[in-house]
């Protein structure tokens, strides 16, 4: 019995590696990645009892653990082992990711992982690897964009460290990405990356107001930086997510048998008027001008719509329905959707 048993697994596996042969070989690559990151993260109490280790660093990795006790307590968010211990880029990226869209409709490039579902992105912890997954996906017509994160979240396979790397960021900015990553792995909705990073970037942005405003003061200058910062995001995304409609309602109009070079002309001319634009845009902080920099492609837009598209939403779901009470919320969607 055991060998049959041993048997049927062996063909099933065999026919797995046949038929998923890449999804496989990702998947192990990916898996490794993690888990090398994993494996070489050190206790956050490592760090604060070094004495080489800079003084305002080890602040940062306090403020993390109060932002962490903080989402657990007072945001109702699940408590896991995450952000307990430290990993060391040395100044490296780590993590490149690969997203892809139609060139002449703002539709992305999906793929379809276990227990995850579809998903806009592909990433990939060897930068020659998303390098050449970028060239592939070009050749076939795509536009492509390859990004470093500033954070991910392994939905609780993993006991996600910190990177290095986000000790750079400011307070604010700072507990926004962390919350952000502790709803990923509390509410998470298989084939909905959409509904699933508007969500977070809404709580993790809304939540790091009532943060500060709780650890520094409400009238402190972290809050006030942060701000001004959030104030300049929004207003920086609700422009490029109107330019992300009217390039929506060129692509309506292309005509089948309109001349490649033609749509490629009227592509570049739109999204030139949308990043000139931008840059008329009153903000705190001003931008840096957009002629010395290369014109994005449709990705761009298509990642502001993914993670800033549905803001309003929220925002009214939460003052209309929860007076504004984001940990009643909170408590409203863990229930309304069961994690994966």
């Amino acid at each position: 019995m055991i060998k049959r048993i041993l048997f049927v697994f062996g063909i099933a596996l065999l026919i797995l590696l046949i038929w998923n042969g890449s999804l496989v070989l990702y998947a192990a690559r990916q898996g490794y990645g993690q888990l090398k990151i994993v494996w070489n993260a050190q206790p956050i109490e490592k760090f604060i009892k070094d004495p080489t280790f800079p003084d305002s660093l080890k602040s940062k990795l306090h403020l993390i653990e109060e932002i962490r006790r903080f989402a657990i307590d007072s945001l109702g968010l699940k408590d896991t082992k995450n952000y307990q211990k430290l990993y060391d880029q040395k100044g490296e990226e780590i993590l490149w990711v690969v997203q892809a869209c139609e060139p002449f409709q703002l539709k992305p490039k999906t793929w379809d992982f276990p227990i995850v579902g579809i998903v806009p992105y592909k990433g990939y912890f060897r930068k020659q690897l998303a390098l050449d997954e970028g060239a592939r996906l070009e050749a076939e017509g795509y536009d492509v964009s390859i990004r470093n994160p500033g954070g991910w979240s392994t939905l609780g396979w993993f006991n996600d460290p910190i990177l290095s790397g986000m000790l750079k960021r400011n307070e604010g900015d700072l507990a926004s990405l962390i919350i952000h990553e502790m709803v990923h792995a509390t509410i998470f909705v298989k084939d909905d990356v959409d509904f699933n990073e508007n969500l977070a970037s809404f709580i993790g942005d809304t939540a790091a107001y009532y943060f500060l405003a709780a650890h520094f003061g409400k009238t402190s200058h972290q809050l006030e930086q942060y701000l001004h910062e959030d104030q300049d995001y929004r207003k920086y995304s609700r422009h490029i997510l109107q330019g992300t409609r009217a390039l929506d309602s060129l692509y309506q109009v292309f005509q089948p048998d309109e001349p490649l070079e033609s749509k490629k002309e009227r592509k570049q001319n739109l999204i030139r008027h949308i990043m000139t634009s931008a840059d008329t845009l009153t903000l705190h902080t001003p931008r840096p001008s957009s002629n010395n920099r290369r014109l994005p492609n449709n990705t761009y837009f298509m990642s502001y719509h993914l993670y800033q598209a549905k803001q309003n939403l929220f925002k009214q779901e939460l003052e209309d329905t929860f007076n504004g009470d984001l940990k009643q919320y909170i408590v409203h969607l863990k229930e309304k959707y069961p994690y994966l």
